[in-house]
């Protein structure tokens, strides 16, 4: 496999932990080592994005995340694409703790975590339509990306025990 650094000079990255792979859960997921989500949390809101009409799920608010190379901790996965699809500054994050969801031999891990008051987010890269800080409450009002619509009762509870 080329290095990734060549790679991105020339606008493309190709990374060991993209392409698909067929769940016993009967759906499709992103992730060969599979995938990792930042949910941002300050005064009760989280940073949710919304997802461009052309990638998977798309049209759908959700939070960033993305497929995991082999030599990523889901941390470290989660805030590599926060950074390239939100432009945060990771050191203004505060991770306190992963939420798996194990689906036989594929995970999504959603690693919790604070935003310092000074955090900005935007859409870094057309992946993104927006980003916005939405309330606790306010969440199921959103067209949400349908695996974390499935996760969101069970990240609110711990949500709801972490910042109470």
């Amino acid at each position: 496999m080329e290095n990734p650094r060549l790679c991105e000079s020339r606008g493309v990255v190709h990374r060991d932990g993209d392409g698909w792979v067929d769940c016993v859960c009967g759906n499709r997921h992103w992730g060969l080592n599979g995938a990792a989500g930042l949910l941002l949390v300050r005064d009760r809101t989280i940073l949710m994005q919304h997802r461009a009409p052309w990638v998977h799920n798309g049209d759908t608010w959700g939070i960033p995340g993305g497929a995991r190379d082999s030599h990523e901790t889901p941390i470290e996965a989660a805030l590599r694409e926060a950074q390239e699809e939100i432009g945060i500054h990771t050191n203004l994050v505060e991770p306190i703790e992963i939420f798996n969801d194990e689906h036989s031999g594929w995970s999504y891990d959603t690693v919790i975590a604070n935003a310092h008051k000074d955090l900005i987010a935007h859409e870094q890269n057309d992946e993104s339509l927006q980003v916005e800080w939405v309330a606790f409450d306010e969440v199921i009002a959103k067209n949400l990306h349908p695996s974390f619509a499935k996760t969101w009762p069970a990240l609110l509870a711990r949500l709801e025990i972490i910042f109470i």
